[in-house]
């Protein structure tokens, strides 16, 4: 005879026992406060039986338009496995989305779900920028675009570093770094298009040496981010709190995507963190001795067809933001701060930045490209973005709710993205901050976000080299 015929009670009393035993294994215990977006210890367990169900799917309004979301398609099998908890899975978009990499191969996100929380961060990865074939097809080392051969299946394994290690946002188990993120349903948005998540247009790109064929690319990237959401919003719940974050192409790209984002998954408390994707200055009628972005601009505009009319990515964004200038991409600081006034936002970069920076203006300044010495090409480039860089400050300075943390060195990666690897080396230690503080400040702080930076440009380079920072560059 079986025990549940004999004792009914005890069999439940002990799946009730086993239940919470591995409940353990799920992360699942009672919270010492519950945050907006958190789910009761019980719910926690249920959502390990019965996992939460989207209430806030595609509809057919939102399928509408020149940028249309997706609606959901039960005989498109992504992947996805909605009980499978604290694991990355690898989910492969609706090809009717209009998802595709550069290369034209299928596009993918990744996703580690947790139960205890409806809460979401979602990071964009950085990764470069191309506009012509050296770039695009990776010819270019340091100053191609990444994934040119698109994103394989295990691309969140942890034999591929650069991604599943990238930052402390998305290692949920980091050995040294806390947030509170951590702990939240993470997505996990792959870069191979090369158009910082903004471009749409196809192009066929000639090798300059004449001895390959021509590069058919896709920049993409716009229409990937909106396959993107349209996939969160049919999947997943809608999220108590949502940061959208990245680095480099990756924080471009989550300041360029916000209103889209955000707006579309609608979370009911929002936040940004752009890490050194800043989107300078660089008006159409502007002068390029005023604006050094300016000739960047004018090449990205026409490569991965960003206002060619109002169905264009830029002509699609000033339809939703009031403020947005569709002749300077730098205005969208403005809107959406304008838009989103309860979101608490941020930008941060190195003030000696020497990867973003050179994408911007080594190809664009003849005295750049042929200055004799790696000494003076950095000066020149320096130069430029300190420009930059001060004018940007000066803009966030005028909103309340869009901060800014502007530290000066970091011994790693060309001092490029301050919250990839750890938070550390990302002081101002004249004014008592770390970087930890100012991602505080964006999640939990009130009133003005906060804005510093750092004036002292000597004592960071004095510090003695991380050693984990050196066999990262050494890698790199």
């Amino acid at each position: 005879m079986s025990i549940s015929s004999r004792n009914p009670m005890r069999l439940r009393t002990v799946a009730l026992a086993t239940t919470i035993a591995l409940s353990g294994a799920f992360g699942v215990v009672p919270a010492a406060h519950a945050e907006l977006g958190d789910y009761s210890f019980w719910k926690t367990l249920k959502n390990l039986v019965k996992a939460q169900k989207p209430k806030h799917k595609v509809t057919q309004a939102d399928a509408t338009g020149p940028y249309p979301l997706t609606r959901d398609r039960s005989s498109h099998d992504d992947g996805f496995r909605e009980k499978r908890y604290l694991k990355w899975q690898t989910i492969t978009l609706d090809p009717a989305s209009g998802a595709a990499c550069g290369n034209g191969s299928p596009y993918k996100i990744f996703v580690n779900r947790s139960p205890k929380t409806s809460n979401m961060l979602v990071y964009m990865e950085g990764g470069g920028a191309c506009w012509d074939e050296p770039s695009c097809s990776g010819n270019l080392g340091k100053l191609s675009a990444r994934n040119p051969d698109g994103i394989p299946d295990d691309y969140l394994k942890l034999k591929n570093p650069g991604a599943s290690l990238v930052s402390p946002f998305v290692v949920r188990l980091h050995p040294w770094e806390r947030v509170e993120t951590q702990d939240w349903t993470l997505v996990y948005v792959p870069y191979c298009t090369g158009d910082i998540y903004a471009g749409d247009s196809i192009q066929q790109y000639e090798d300059p040496e004449g001895t390959d064929p021509d590069l058919t690319w896709h920049h993409n990237g716009f229409r990937n981010t909106l396959a993107a959401v349209s996939w969160i919003k049919n999947n997943l719940e809608r999220p108590g709190q949502m940061l959208s974050t990245g680095c480099s192409a990756g924080g471009a790209g989550t300041l360029a995507n916000y209103d889209v984002v955000r707006g579309s998954i609608n979370p009911k408390r929002a936040y940004m963190l752009n890490d050194s994707g800043p989107l300078f200055a660089s008006p159409t009628w502007g002068s390029k001795d005023v604006y050094p972005s300016i000739p960047l601009a004018t090449t990205i505009r026409e490569a991965w067809g960003l206002d060619t009319g109002s169905t264009s990515p830029l002509g699609y964004l000033a339809s939703r933001l009031p403020e947005f200038d569709m002749a300077d991409s730098g205005s969208m600081y403005k809107a959406l701060a304008g838009k989103y006034p309860a979101d608490r936002m941020g930008h941060v970069h190195f003030w000696q930045d020497l990867n973003y920076s050179r994408f911007s203006y080594e190809r664009f300044y003849p005295e750049i490209e042929a200055a004799p010495t790696e000494a003076e090409r950095n000066a020149l480039v320096s130069a430029k973005w300190n420009v930059d860089t001060e004018m940007l400050r000066n803009e966030l300075n005028n909103y309340g709710n869009f901060g800014s943390y502007f530290p000066n060195y970091r011994d790693l990666n060309d001092s490029h993205c301050a919250t990839i690897v750890d938070f550390n080396r990302g002081k101002i230690e004249e004014d008592g901050l770390r970087l930890e503080d100012f991602i505080d400040d964006i999640l939990n702080g009130n009133g003005r976000v906060m804005e510093a930076t750092e004036d002292d440009r000597v004592s960071d380079q004095k510090k003695r080299r991380n050693l984990i920072y050196q066999i990262i560059d050494s890698i790199l």
